[in-house]
C-alpha cells in the first residue's frame, strides 16, 4: 500500500471510529490535548500523524494504533491467532519527509486485539530542539543497524546494533542517527488499555 493510501486509510478510519464512538472533534481535542484544527487536518488527509499522536488518539478512542493501519479485510483476518506480515506488506506510518523526520513501518498491522504495537523505525540524523515524545505504556527499542544517540528524560545514551532500551514511555524521549542511517525495532506496550472492537 502506498504512503498516500496509508494517509487516506488513517484519515478515514479516524473519522469513522470517532463518529461510531459518538465523539466530536471538540471532545477528542480535549481528551488528547491536540487542537480541533489539527485533528481535522488528520481526518481530511492533510496531516500524517506521528506514532505518539496516533497513540494518544487511539487511547482516547479506546482503540489500538494498528486499527488505523488496517483496512476492513484485515480487520476480518485480524482475529486469527497468528498474524504474518511479509517484508513487502509493512505499512508506512510516517516517513522521513514528515515534520519530525522519523520513519515508522508497522509490522503487525494485520493482528487485531493486541497489547503491543511493533514498528521498524528509522531515526532522523538531527534532533529538532522542540521535538520529543511521550505517551502511555512502556516502550522497547532494539537497535537493528547503525548507531543512535537516544535521549530519555534528557539523558543521552549511545546505542549500537544489538543494544536495547526499555523504559516508561511517559518519560520524554527521542533519538537521532549518528554517522549514517540507523534503524530499530520499536515495540510500544500498553497493558492497561481496555480494548474494544477497534
Amino acid at each position: 500500500m502506498s504512503e498516500a493510501n496509508i494517509e487516506r486509510l488513517i484519515s478515514r478510519r479516524l473519522r469513522d471510529l470517532r463518529k461510531a464512538r459518538g465523539v466530536t472533534l471538540d471532545d477528542l481535542a480535549s481528551q488528547t490535548g491536540f487542537t480541533k484544527g489539527y485533528l481535522s487536518k488528520i481526518e481530511n488527509g492533510k496531516k500524517v500523524p506521528p506514532i505518539e499522536t496516533l497513540s494518544r488518539i487511539s487511547s482516547a478512542l479506546n482503540a489500538e494504533i494498528a486499527y488505523f493501519l488496517r483496512d476492513e479485510e484485515e480487520d476480518e483476518a485480524g482475529s486469527d491467532s497468528v498474524s504474518i506480515v511479509r517484508a513487502h506488506e509493512r505499512r508506512p506510518v510516517a516517513r522521513g519527509g514528515s515534520a519530525f523526520g522519523y520513519a515508522y513501518e508497522s509490522v503487525a498491522h494485520k493482528r487485531g486485539h493486541k497489547s503491543m504495537e511493533p514498528f521498524v523505525f528509522t531515526f532522523p540524523e538531527e534532533f529538532r530542539d522542540d521535538v520529543s515524545f511521550s505517551h502511555g505504556g512502556e516502550e522497547m527499542i532494539f537497535i537493528l543497524s547503525g548507531m543512535v544517540d537516544f535521549e530519555v528524560d534528557g539523558k543521552s545514551n549511545i546505542l549500537s546494533a544489538g543494544d536495547c532500551a526499555y523504559f516508561d514511555a511517559s518519560i520524554r524521549h527521542r533519538g537521532r542517527a549518528i554517522d549514517g542511517e540507523a534503524t530499530a525495532l520499536v515495540v510500544i506496550y500498553q497493558p492497561d488499555r481496555d480494548r474494544g472492537d477497534a
